[in-house]
């Protein structure tokens, strides 16, 4: 059974880490944005895993062409955006390597982008990687699991209500 199901009932749902590292809030990002929740809210992970999963059930709407984020859709309309590392867009792809298409339906933990740390690493970049909400209008009451450390696609980091 899929980790994801087992937190899922008609009013609230939970995410897994897509990627393994350290859960931490999203004040501590240095990148205003982020850290000012203007994308959306939820978490932070200082990522130290090479592969980026699905973190929920759901259709992959959007993988930027520059392969360093991508956005799920649940089946109930909650739009999760994962953005791996800070400044990594300015890579133009490098380091980041597609491993699903868009309009594929997924499972939580099914992978996305592998990652090739050795060259974000080299351009100085940072593997904090956000996981949000960009609909917070669909969903109320969340609750993040901050200061754990996660498995990607195995514990979650993140449950919420659906408004």
């Amino acid at each position: 059974m899929n980790i994801f199901n087992l937190f899922c009932n008609k009013s609230s749902m939970s995410l897994v880490a897509p990627v393994k590292g350290r859960v931490i809030d999203l004040s501590e990002i240095h990148d205003e944005v982020f850290a000012g929740r203007m994308a959306g809210d939820g978490v932070a992970i200082d990522a130290t895993g090479d592969v980026a999963v699905s973190p929920c059930d759901g259709i992959i709407f959007m993988i930027f062409k520059t392969n360093q984020a991508f956005g799920v859709q649940t089946d109930n309309g909650v739009d999760i955006l994962v953005h791996i590392g800070i400044d990594t867009v300015q890579l133009n792809g490098e380091g980041f390597i597609r491993l699903c298409k868009e309009k594929t339906k997924v499972k939580a933990g099914i992978p996305i982008i592998k990652i090739q740390r050795d060259l974000v690493f080299k351009n100085d970049k940072s593997f904090i990687t956000p996981v949000l909400i960009t609909n917070m209008n669909a969903v109320k009451n969340l609750d993040p699991k901050i200061g754990i450390d996660c498995i990607a696609g195995e514990t979650v980091i993140m449950t919420f209500k659906k408004s």
